[in-house]
Parts: structure tokens; sequence; C-alpha cells
């Protein structure tokens, strides 16, 4: 193969009391990413599409070849890789985009080099890409990315990820409104310390989430959503939020909550009607407060990032 295109999804991080350490997949929104082989040596960043303009070109800066390059140095060797970036998801969405373009890059390169690598052997290096891009090697949006599903990590040193079942029928509605949030702004207002009491209610929330999925208990796990750490800070910084929250509980929705750092919601539900009700009913706040929204409606994607097409 010369060629090979990788599709890489959006993702929910945090999950509402999983901050930090909860991810899930979205279905059919994402980026795509082409590497293909080049006679001289090195990385480079052959075009981006749907950025608006926005991204480096620089292979230092570019989170495709950031984490191309970290795979490349941990099997020692140096390629010639030329990498063409297809955006499909806004950026400073909340939605994973750095994420998506990172682990698509991975997921095609690797491909192309004959497979060296696992896909959950992956994550470590799209780790790096999100250091670069955001200053944390986080894995909350790359590994559920990579991997699809509901995503716990466990812990970072060493790293340890663990996959979580996904309860049948279980959909997300993502309300994405036109503001961009950066990730920088929206953790520079979290609190550097938490009471014992906030921690064991979270502690409780999150425990009650995960054993709700793998037990398909949609009511455990509606009572879980709730984050006491960083949402009640986060939530200032979007309009709309909690008028959002009462009126998709109102139609029957499970929770809802900040995805990744925002500005996007997440709303999961039980059955796709209940999601499509919800994505109804947040437009309306939002068109009540003269802001336009972006409303995506999908089951949680289980597969992760796909070979799209190779040659």
């Amino acid at each position: 193969m010369k060629k090979v295109t990788a599709f890489a999804p959006a993702t929910v991080a945090n999950v509402s009391c999983g901050f930090d350490i909860l991810g899930f997949a979205i279905d059919d929104l994402g980026d795509k990413v082409t590497v293909e082989l080049k006679e001289q040596e090195g990385l480079t960043v052959k075009q981006i599409e749907g950025d608006g303009g926005k991204l480096p070109l620089e292979a230092d800066k570019n989170t495709c070849t950031v984490a191309i390059k970290a795979m490349l140095d941990a099997l020692g060797i140096q390629k010639g890789i030329a990498v063409s970036l297809e955006k499909g998801l806004p950026l400073g969405s909340g939605m994973g985009s750095s994420a998506a373009s990172a682990a698509a890059a991975l997921v095609a390169a690797n491909e192309l080099l004959g497979k060296p690598f696992e896909k959950n052997d992956l994550v470590p290096f799209a780790m790096e890409a999100e250091r670069m891009a955001c200053g944390a090697a986080h894995a909350d949006n790359v590994a559920p990315s990579i991997l699809g599903g509901f995503v716990l990590i466990r812990g970072y040193d060493p790293l340890d990820v663990v996959k979580l079942p996904v309860p049948k029928g279980l959909y997300c509605t993502l309300i994405h409104p036109h503001l961009e949030l950066k990730t920088a702004d929206s953790r520079s207002v979290l609190r550097q310390q938490i009471s014992l009491k906030a921690s064991t209610v979270q502690s409780g929330n999150i425990a009650g989430l995960i054993a709700g999925l793998y037990e398909s208990d949609y009511g455990l796990i509606s009572r879980s959503l709730k984050d006491v750490i960083a949402e009640p800070s986060r939530a200032l910084l979007i309009p709309g939020f909690y008028e959002l929250r009462e009126a998709v509980m109102e139609v029957g929705a499970l929770g809802s909550g900040i995805s990744g750092s925002g500005p996007t919601i997440f709303i999961l539900a039980q059955g796709k009607e209940t999601a499509l009700k919800a994505g109804h009913e947040s437009k309306k706040v939002f068109e009540k407060i003269g802001l336009e929204v972006d409303v995506y409606v999908s089951e949680v994607n289980d597969r992760g990032s796909y070979i799209s097409d190779n040659q």
C-alpha cells in the first residue's frame, strides 16, 4: 500500500461525573486523514480542508503528524509520510476535534506500515498530540475515538485503559452552540481544591454510572449523570445550559452535561425518539437567547476509528 485513509469519530469526554477519566464515541461525525508514502524522509502536512485555514501546516504543530512521529519514534524508524486532513469537526467545540485528527492519522499510518501496533497501543501516541494541542496528555478523547464505545482511563502511570459495555439503545444528542470555547479557558475556571464531601459525591456518581453501563440500568445511569466538581464552574461559560437541562429532562432524557471542555452539550437518552425530542427542545432553548446551534443525534459508536480506503 502507498496510500491509506482512516476515519475517526467525535467523542464526548468527562461524561459529567467522569472528569478526565471517562469518554465515549459518536457515530458518523468526525475527521478523515489520508497518509501516503513519499520518497524523502520526514513528515509533511500536504493539505487541510474544512478548518477555515486555522490549523497549522507545520509538522511539529499539527496533531496528525505529532502523533505519527511519536509512533515512528517508538518503532525506531524514519519514514517519508505526507498527511492530508479533512476536518469534519468544528474547532474548539468540545467534541474531541484534535483527538479525532490524531486518531485517524495513527490508524491510517499504522495500516500503511503493516499494522505493527494493536489499536490499544496507539493511544499513548495520540496522547502526545493532545499534549501539544492543549498542554495535557489526557486520553479521555483519544481513547474512545480510537477504540469506540465507552472508555475508562483508570490511571496514567502506567496507562490503564478499560473499555466499558454500551447498553443497547443508548443514544446521544450533541448540541453545539456557535461559539468557541478554548480548553485552556475552560480549565482556568476550575477549582484547584475540592471538599471531601464533593469528592465522595463524585466518586459515588462515577461508580453508579459504570455500574449502570454494565447492568444496562438506565435509571441508575440517569441518577449518576451529575458533576459536582467541574460543571458548576464551566456551566457559567455556556449560555442556556441549565435551561436546556430542565427542558430535556421534561421529555425523558437520562441526563445532560458539558462535552469535554465545552461549549458542546451532550444529552444521553434511551432510544432514538427521546434523543430527537431532546434535540428539538434544546434548539428551542437556544433560539430564545439568539444563539445558533447544530444538533447531532446518534447511537454511541462502539466501532471507533477505521480504515475507509487504501490503495
